[in-house]
């Protein structure tokens, strides 16, 4: 059979003409064998094609998923990173406390300096790559963070025990801010506007509008009021333990005379622009035997 001819005779109805095809076995087979892998072929395509929309729709949820799972990522990260920035808040309140009472500063690193959650998160940007890196340096902070607020409750319990046994330490800590306004001139060195020459600055400058109360930051006694030439009317507090706090450069002082004793919070001078200077401010110093000290130090509000 695969040997024997095969003929295919093909009419044309309206002229009467014939054609003969004439075909071997093995060439009718290979065709039937070529049809029959271009059905069979047909239909794995249909199965494939078919496949592929159900991998298309798994691919979609999966995509769906990822993204949920790296947006709540990084709404995480974003809190952590809050979080992050309170913890060095307390680290730093707790540090001024232990400044105003006397305790020695212990020597601990903070979980913000041992990095946080990731500094790229601002930006929204979390590759695929990056996502189970996150997830365990999130799971490490945790951990860091929960010794860090166990190990901090512990240093709080000590300062609020010297707290109750110095009460009147800290009600004569300069503690609060003195006026309201803004610093255009911090603790430190700085160029003189004056001369432009770098100069120490002493203290720091509040500025403000004439006349802006000014209150005392802890309770003192009133050392003195004067004038002076660079410090134009001036007024010191002395709160014990060698610290004194000065206020220059006044409008007028509040109803008080040298040897009264004032309160925390209670009026003792306005802002003004006495003396040499550039405008409007208070100059606030706090100093500790005589010496200058950041007043920052102790600001705690």
């Amino acid at each position: 059979m695969l040997f024997g001819r095969f003929h295919i005779v093909l009419f044309r109805e309206k002229r009467g003409r014939t054609r003969k095809i004439q075909l071997k076995g093995w060439m009718l087979l290979g065709l039937g064998l070529c049809l029959a892998m271009l059905v069979v072929g047909n239909l794995l395509l249909l199965k494939t094609y078919l496949g592929s929309g159900n991998l298309e729709r798994s691919l979609t949820l999966t995509e769906k998923s990822a993204n949920e799972q790296k947006s709540q990522l990084l709404n995480l990260s974003q809190k952590l990173v809050t979080l992050q920035k309170d913890v060095t808040r307390i680290r730093d309140f707790d540090s001024k406390l232990r400044v105003m009472m006397n305790l020695e500063q212990e020597n601990t690193m903070s979980v913000a300096s041992r990095g946080g959650p990731g500094q790229d998160l601002a930006k929204g940007y979390l590759p695929l790559y990056r996502q189970e890196l996150l997830a365990r340096k999130m799971n490490e902070f945790l951990r860091q963070l929960s010794v860090e607020s166990r190990l901090e409750e512990v240093r709080q319990q000590e300062i609020i025990q010297r707290l109750r046994a110095s009460r009147d330490v800290l009600d004569a800590t300069p503690s609060v801010w003195p006026t309201g306004g803004w610093i255009t001139s911090p603790f430190g060195w700085r160029v003189s506007p004056f001369t432009g020459k770098r100069e120490f600055h002493k203290g720091m400058d509040i500025a403000g509008p004439p006349g802006t109360p000014i209150y005392a930051p802890a309770r003192g006694v009133v050392a003195f009021i004067e004038r002076d030439a660079a410090y134009g009317l001036v007024l010191n507090l002395t709160h014990g333990t060698g610290m004194v706090t000065r206020y220059a450069h006044l409008q007028r002082v509040a109803n008080i005379k040298p040897g009264q004793v004032v309160q925390r919070g209670e009026v003792i001078a306005y802002i003004g622009d006495s003396g040499r200077s550039t405008g409007p401010h208070l100059h606030y110093e706090v100093r500790i035997s005589g010496v200058p000290v950041n007043p920052m130090r102790y600001i705690l509000n």
